[in-house]
């Protein structure tokens, strides 16, 4: 079950190749995560660019949003969230994203495992919302679709001081139960869960 209307995620997804074949950036945010899980498709479109990029950016109409630390850009019913080095504050500094980013499908990714720490601090920010629950589905597909990467995932949490994610992490997966949304069975959603806390749990 696709989480929002299909001809808004296809325009949204045409828009995000568009900017790929005219701008450098990394993707972030729930195309990320199609590209990396082919699960649930984004309306919104999260991406990080350089200082030099977001020149060339200029000429889309961009808007700075102060309050938010990002640049938007609208195109239609589709907002581009654009993420900077030294302005905006993810939970991973922006300036260090190239090094955890790889080539899925001719665009730049960041990582699963950075990807799901972004996510965490999005989920954390807008909890009762309903992009807080697409956050949720967004970070159990990293987890059930991707070979995910346990050790690496603790040592860049340690690294940018954000041990608390696993603790978070845990009760997040322990609660989620919409086994639909994946089409597992609940036995199956069930067993899957207790290996990935087990694999948490791990020193």
């Amino acid at each position: 079950m696709e989480f929002w209307n299909s001809l808004l995620t296809e325009k949204s997804w045409k828009i995000l190749q568009e900017l790929n074949k005219k701008y450098r950036f990394i993707v972030i945010g729930g195309w990320a995560i199609y590209l990396w899980t082919k699960q649930q498709k984004s309306k919104d479109i999260d991406i990080v660019v350089e200082i030099n990029e977001l020149q060339k950016l200029k000429q889309n109409n961009l808007i700075k949003n102060d309050r938010l630390k990002k640049y938007e850009i609208k195109l239609e019913e589709i907002d581009v969230d654009i993420y900077v080095e030294y302005f905006s504050e993810l939970a991973i500094p922006v300036s260090d994203l190239k090094k955890y980013s790889s080539k899925v499908e001719g665009f730049s990714v960041v990582l699963p495992e950075v990807l799901l720490i972004l996510k965490q601090k999005a989920e954390i920010d807008r909890e009762y919302s309903v992009k807080g629950e697409k956050d949720r589905i967004d970070i159990m597909s990293i987890l059930l679709f991707t070979k995910f990467d346990f050790k690496r995932y603790k040592i860049i949490l340690k690294n940018y001081k954000l041990e608390s994610y696993i603790d978070k992490l845990i009760k997040l997966v322990s609660e989620f139960s919409d086994y639909t949304k994946f089409g597992l069975t609940p036995r199956k959603l069930k067993l899957r869960k207790k290996k990935i806390i087990e694999e948490l749990r791990k020193v």
